[in-house]
């Protein structure tokens, strides 16, 4: 990779680390060192394009492993990184993958995933750059149909002109959306056709229609279609023309070796417990053994071109409350030298997490219900007790975290929205007395809290 090659220019290179922490604090409360980690490593990202000189290609990410119990926020940061990378950025499971040479996907298909992540990604910037002028040509075909134009009489040909312009503005306001034209559309090839290859090839995402589509012409069939139902099959079909698939492969792969980030979810399930021994766990092994090559950096074959995965971030997380980290593989560990434990949410996070993000849990239950005309208002006695409660059960049962407060409302707020509008009122006031009495008896219960999962 030359020195010449652009730099990325993506929209976190205006927010700072502590930029990204703000943003990250309207979602997720606490955890302030796994935000921290998270927002150095994704400014680093930017970093890294602006350096100048051949040490820009010795320098390598910091992968990062984020370790902690359930509900505590480590798939929601990486939810709302993505959204503020604008970067090729997928999410996948450990346990979706198998050893190579075992049904299943192989752990190269989440690089396969993160490039087809990066293609659609810069498709849709350029379709927005081009849809102007996308929109007026599928309007030109639209009017093509309407008024065919008139060649050879200058007098007819201007009034031809004058007419399609009034039909122009008519098509803009909507006026003609329910006229019906004949058009002329290419024919979807059938679905599900795939080609079976060697284990591992079903990511590839290769298919008859892919194979042999320069090679057999596509068919164009004549149907009548209402205009307002054409005008989105038209602009899509001037789009692809306009868009230059070459140069968007191009940048997608830059995008990909460059700014992409994995974020590998349920680590721990593929570690190996030191204390057990059995044939899952040669397989949780192979796994980890097929990564490592991703992580270290390696040449991915896809169908778009070969990825170099070199500078591709890493975050990994875990709950490791069965295995821990040291289980696994040492190379695998060395791959991911940034750690960060997670903490668990006490009452007063509970009662934060219930109030201040943008979607907090309360709000959303109000939005819902003020769609019925019901006003749902949540007294701070009342807010303190639903805390409680969870906290309560998450201490006597299992610690499942902030996920304890979704059925503990779902089951407080039952009655609520099942007889909305009708028999609720305008007014429903949740405080302390209204929270013991729909759900004190279970959560005393060590026998029923199990129920509220």
């Amino acid at each position: 990779m030359s020195n010449l090659e652009p730099k990325l220019t993506i929209p976190h290179d205006i927010l700072t680390p502590k930029q990204i922490v703000t943003e990250l604090n309207k979602y997720i409360i606490g955890q302030d060192n796994a935000k921290k980690a998270v927002a150095i490593a994704l400014r680093n990202r930017w970093r890294r394009q602006n350096v100048v000189g051949d040490i820009r290609q010795e320098i390598m990410p910091n992968n990062i492993i984020l370790i902690g119990p359930t509900g505590v926020g480590k798939t929601e940061i990486a939810r709302r990184l993505a959204k503020l990378a604008g970067a090729p950025f997928i999410k996948v499971e450990a346990t979706k993958y198998t050893e190579v040479g075992y049904v299943g996907r192989d752990v190269e298909s989440m690089i396969r995933d993160l490039m087809e992540s990066a293609v659609k990604m810069v498709k849709e910037e350029q379709e927005e750059k081009i849809r102007t002028k996308a929109e007026k040509n599928a309007e030109d075909r639209i009017l093509n149909i309407l008024i065919p134009p008139v060649k050879d009489d200058d007098a007819e040909e201007e009034e031809n002109k004058d007419t399609r312009e009034k039909f122009r503005t008519m098509l803009k306001n909507g006026i003609m959306d329910d006229r019906e034209i004949e058009l002329e559309i290419t024919q979807q090839g059938p679905n599900g056709m795939a080609i079976m290859g060697p284990m591992g090839m079903d990511d590839m995402g290769i298919n008859i229609q892919e194979m042999l589509g320069n090679m057999m012409p596509k068919k164009r069939k004549k149907r009548k279609i209402k205009v307002k139902d054409a005008m989105p099959l038209l602009i899509k079909e001037e789009a692809d023309k306009l868009i230059d698939m070459d140069a968007v492969l191009k940048e997608a792969l830059f995008r990909t070796e460059n700014s992409g980030i994995v974020f590998i979810d349920e680590i721990d399930k593929v570690a190996v417990n030191s204390s057990k021994s059995g044939g899952g766990e040669v397989s949780r092994e192979g796994v980890q053994r097929d990564l490592l090559p991703i992580v270290e950096g390696s040449a991915v074959n896809t169908k778009h071109g070969i990825v170099h995965t070199d500078h591709i971030l890493f975050i990994a997380s875990g709950a490791f409350h069965v295995s821990k980290p040291s289980d696994l593989i040492p190379e695998l560990q060395g791959r991911f030298p940034i750690r960060v434990e997670l903490n668990s949410l006490s009452e007063e996070d509970f009662v934060k997490i219930l109030t201040v993000p943008e979607n907090a849990l309360i709000k959303q239950y109000q939005a819902l219900l003020e769609t019925e005309g019901v006003e749902l208002v949540f007294e701070e006695s009342g807010i303190r007790q639903i805390a409680h409660t969870a906290a309560h059960v998450n201490e006597e049962v299992t610690n499942i975290g902030a996920r304890r407060l979704h059925t503990i409302l779902t089951t407080l707020l039952e009655d609520i929205l099942f007889n909305a509008p009708g028999d609720v009122g305008e007014l429903t006031a949740i405080d302390e007395k209204f929270v013991k009495d729909h759900i004190d008896d279970i959560a005393s219960s060590a026998d029923l809290s199990k129920y509220i999962l």
